[in-house]
This record gives structure tokens, C-alpha cells and sequence, in this order.
């Protein structure tokens, strides 16, 4: 598929994200979880669509991205599906559906894909879970991996700090990093890892790179909507760039309507039959 400059593409596919690394166009990458916002999102011209696992967290309240379980997840990615006409969906296997048994990961990952229709699967983890990207890469199902920050790791971790700032540590990222893309994975999310590092990463494997928290020297960025746009407004760090306040907007919206009901201003006579 080819793409004069300044021409959007109709449609994007793993093998375009590809040809975007090749020409350093900078990939977009959202999360979203409903056919509402993901229609407003594909509208918009978004690159890619994450159905992430952070679901657990701004749609369910949990506190973690744990407790989400894969019938959740195939939920939240039909309903982005059913929205979507151009954008790619990657879907997160969630938390215990894929880690230490790569028949578990791939029959977890037909499941999204068959039930939901969605155009990939994200799992996080380099060297540990190569089995399972591979099992599932047989299946002939795109893999998209995560390193760094791992957020279904957070109990090992025991805080969401800055990953990979010691030397052993960003060794193992990059080996990670090559073996993922060795393996056939189609794209890495690198995850509040230094720039500097996430730089490196991005020169020396062949596969797109979207960081988030993790500098501009990579091929693309993810945020979490409900982040972004404002709506949660308890999680703020560093890497978040906030574009809008909708927590406030809504609240004042919400608060106004609650006035004129009360008050007898809504409906008015224009507004009934």
C-alpha cells in the first residue's frame, strides 16, 4: 500500500505501520473501550486503537490492571470493533491468559480474535513469554509487545517508577527488544524507559516503537484516553500531557442540568410534544 506524503492511508495495517517507521511518520495511539469513543476516535484519524487492559482501572475502578478477565476484554474490543473503519485495534491479552502457558496465550488470543474480529494482540514481557508470542504468531495472529513498565508485573515490581534506569536492566530491555522482533512481533510499547534508551531501542530494531513516558525518539505514542482528555484526574505523571478537562466540563454540564430539572426550566415547551 503506498501513501504519497500528506495523503492519509484508508486503512491501517501492521504492514503499514511498518512503511510509517520507514518514512518517519509518527504513529497515533489511543486507548478506548466503547463503540462511542472509538467511533470519535477512528473519525478523527487515529492510527492505531489499544483496547487496554487499563480498562480495569478507568472503566471498572480497580486499582490495578489484574482483576480484568479475557470475556471483559472481548467485550470492551467488539464494541470498539463495531466503530471502527480505518484505525488498527491491538487488544491486551489480560493478566493470567497467556504467562507460563503458551496454549493457554493461544487459545486466549483466537478467542479475541475470533469473538471480537479485532486486528491484533498486545502481550507484555520479553524472554519469559517468547514461547507464547511464538505459539501465537503460529496461529498467524499479530503480536505486538510490551517492555519496560509492565503494569500486570506490578506486584514483582512493587511501584510504577521508572524501569530500566540501571545498566542490567537496560541491557535485558534491549536483548528483549531484538528477541520480540526476532520472533516475528510486528511492534514494541516501550513504557516509561529512559529516552535515551527507548532512542537506542528504536535505532536498532526494524519494527515500529510506541512509547509512552518514554521520549520522542521513538515511532510513535500511546496515551490512555480517559487520561488525556481529563477525565481521570488522580493519575498524573510526568509523561501525561492532559489536552482537554472534561472531568470539570462534564461535572458543570451535569450540575446544570440537575438545576433545570429542579427547577422547572427543563423540558421547556419547545422540548415536549
Amino acid at each position: 500500500m503506498t501513501n504519497p506524503e500528506n495523503t492519509p492511508y484508508r486503512k491501517i495495517t501492521t504492514h503499514v505501520l511498518q512503511e510509517m517507521k520507514l518514512r518517519s511518520q509518527k504513529i497515533a495511539m489511543l486507548t478506548a473501550y466503547d463503540y462511542s469513543m472509538a467511533l470519535l476516535l477512528d473519525n478523527a484519524g487515529i492510527d492505531v486503537i489499544l483496547v487496554g487492559d487499563s480498562a480495569s482501572n478507568v472503566m471498572a475502578g480497580y486499582k490495578t490492571t489484574l482483576p480484568i478477565t479475557l470475556d471483559q476484554m472481548i467485550y470492551h474490543a467488539s464494541s470498539v470493533m463495531r466503530a471502527v473503519n480505518r484505525a488498527l485495534v491491538v487488544v491486551d491479552l489480560p493478566f493470567g491468559t497467556y504467562q507460563g502457558n503458551s496454549k493457554e496465550a493461544l487459545n486466549s488470543a483466537i478467542r479475541i480474535m475470533k469473538e471480537s474480529g479485532a486486528n491484533a494482540i498486545k502481550i507484555e514481557g520479553g524472554r519469559e513469554v517468547v514461547e507464547s508470542v511464538d505459539r501465537i504468531l503460529s496461529a498467524g495472529i499479530p503480536v505486538m509487545g510490551h517492555l519496560g513498565l509492565t503494569p500486570q508485573s506490578i506486584h514483582k515490581f512493587g511501584t510504577y517508577v521508572v524501569r530500566a534506569t540501571e545498566e542490567s536492566e537496560a541491557q535485558k530491555l534491549i536483548e528483549d527488544a531484538h528477541l520480540l522482533e526476532e520472533s516475528g512481533c510486528f511492534s514494541v510499547v516501550l513504557e516509561k524507559i529512559p529516552a535515551r534508551l527507548a532512542g537506542r531501542v528504536t535505532s536498532e530494531i526494524k519494527i515500529p516503537t510506541i512509547g509512552i513516558g518514554a521520549g520522542r525518539d521513538v515511532d510513535g505514542q500511546v496515551l490512555v484516553l480517559h487520561d488525556m482528555l481529563g477525565i481521570t484526574q488522580k493519575f498524573s505523571p510526568r509523561f501525561l500531557r492532559r489536552y482537554h478537562n472534561l472531568s470539570e466540563e462534564i461535572q458543570g454540564s451535569v450540575k446544570a442540568y440537575i438545576n433545570d430539572v429542579k427547577t422547572l426550566n427543563f423540558p421547556n415547551e419547545r422540548e415536549q410534544y
